[in-house]
């Protein structure tokens, strides 16, 4: 059983890990560059009205951000993108490697794509629905409260989903609608977000296409662990 699981999210974490990135450099990054590029110009607007050349040099400054390391533009920068979507894409195969066979459900490539859904849903779409994905250069005042109604967010909306395929008594699917309804309920935190000279717009397609991209994930992690897990059923 250790066997098939470890086969199992690895491969499946990799396949989605390799998709994932794809997905990235061709949907999100290039708004990631686009806000940097306005954060960029921003903090140099802001810092040269506050500082002259020779405040700086007084103290020994150079620029805002000159000793801030960064991955260089380019094949670095996609060379650690890729590795920490793999790394991230892994970890995920394995939480969802590990629900699956503590359910004791026999599951194929079909019925994978559903554990995705529900992943999705858990981990992107509920959370989003209060607090949207954020680029470069939007900072919120209030991030801890943030943090925590996410996580809670995605605990209530996975234990929601649970008790729905689950169990059978009527009252515990009751019981499944409320906590998946209740964060919303109680609201997420201020969203009083500044994003500086930032567009809307941008930030707008940004959070369209984050979901897209997890959408993405989720059904081909999904389908990829129901397939290997089923392939791998005699290890």
């Amino acid at each position: 059983m250790l066997h098939r699981i470890f086969l199992t999210a690895l491969l499946a974490g990799a396949l989605a890990g390799v998709s994932m990135f794809v997905a990235h450099m061709m949907m999100t990054t290039p708004l990631i560059i686009q806000a940097e590029a306005y954060e960029t110009t921003g903090a140099t607007h802001s810092h040269e009205s506050n500082a002259t050349p020779e405040s700086m040099a007084a103290h020994g400054e150079t620029s805002p951000d000159a000793h801030a390391w960064a991955p260089g533009a380019g094949l670095e920068r996609n060379a650690y993108t890729l590795v920490a979507d793999l790394l991230m894409s892994i970890g995920f195969a394995f939480l969802l490697v590990g629900a699956i066979a503590l359910s004791g459900q026999d599951v194929d490539l079909k019925r994978g794509l559903i554990w995705g859904l529900c992943g999705f849903a858990a981990l992107s779409v509920g959370p989003a629905l209060g607090l949207a994905p954020e680029l470069p250069g939007m900072q919120s005042p209030d991030l801890q409260a943030r943090q925590i109604w996410w996580v809670a967010t995605a605990l209530a909306t996975a234990a929601g989903l649970a008790l729905i395929f689950f169990t059978d008594p009527q009252p515990l699917k009751i019981v499944a609608a409320i906590l998946i309804v209740l964060p919303h309920l109680i609201g997420a935190p201020e969203n009083d977000v500044y994003s500086g000279e930032l567009p809307a717009v941008l930030a707008s397609r940004f959070a369209v296409a984050s979901l897209v991209v997890n959408g993405l994930f989720w059904l081909v992690l999904g389908g990829s662990a129901g397939y290997f897990y089923r392939r791998f059923e005699k290890l």
